[in-house]
């Protein structure tokens, strides 16, 4: 009898080993299951613009906004006064500021019309216009504007007077574009997506971008492309131009 209970007592002993074994086995932190590294998420689309209000944007180195700007039909629209005093613009840009993003929006422009979009805008009394220091992004009805005879890196899709579109793809006036604008900082890479087409790509840092700054209008501009992190502008240049769907996708 006290030979059987040993014998059982044995077999229960080994059981217990050879559980404990592969428990130890399973929590190996070295395992496959465990070593597996987490894929970083993917960026999510923020709207910057729902067609509701202006939440989320003001006047360039000014408050809320008023008209000009209305609000039409879950569109933002821009109408040039007939008269403002000298030095008065009605530019908006966003609240927050970016760094490395993809922007998407949509832009019609009024016959003969010229504006603009912005990124790396910096805010201050030493500057009166984004653009002094935010790259454009060039919104424009090519076949009417006198600016676009001024050369293709003055037409609408253009990094303004650096880099021409490589193809022409953008509607008539009257008609929504759709823009794509990515900013990596990381990557020191940019490019523009015009209805659905790259039509730009640059470096958005480094020498490659000091000599594009050096051979154009912009060269000596103290501030100009000097911000890695800024705002989205949108230009008052004077004409009737409409904007929607602005949402933004930080990378």
């Amino acid at each position: 009898m006290n030979k059987v209970i040993g014998i059982l007592l044995a077999i229960f002993i080994m059981g217990c080993k050879e559980k404990n074994k592969n428990q130890e086995v399973d929590s190996d932190p070295l395992s496959t299951t465990e070593a597996e590294s987490p894929k970083a998420p993917v960026g999510e689309w923020s709207v910057l613009f729902d067609g509701s209000s202006f939440d989320g944007w003001h006047l360039y180195n000014g408050g809320a906004i008023e008209e000009p700007w209305k609000l039409e039909d879950g569109n933002m629209v821009f109408y040039p006064p007939e008269e403002r005093e000298e030095g008065e613009y009605y530019n908006i840009v966003t609240d927050k500021e970016f760094t490395n993003f993809v922007l998407s929006l949509e832009w019609k422009i009024s016959e003969g019309g010229n504006s603009g979009i912005f990124w790396g805008v910096y805010e201050g009394s030493e500057y009166g216009q984004p653009y002094l220091t935010g790259p454009e992004i060039q919104v424009l009805d090519d076949e009417r504007h006198p600016d676009a005879k001024n050369g293709t890196t003055h037409q609408a899709g253009s990094l303004y007077d650096m880099i021409a579109p490589s193809k022409k793809t953008v509607k008539p006036a009257g008609e929504w574009n759709h823009v794509e604008l990515m900013i990596n900082h990381e990557s020191n890479n940019g490019h523009v997506m015009l209805n659905g087409e790259k039509v730009v790509e640059f470096p958005v840092h480094g020498d490659e971008w000091d000599a594009m700054v050096a051979d154009s209008k912009f060269a000596g501009w103290e501030g100009f492309g000097a911000y890695k992190t800024g705002k989205i502008g949108l230009q008052d240049h004077g004409d009737i131009v409409s904007y929607r769907n602005i949402k933004i996708k930080e990378l």
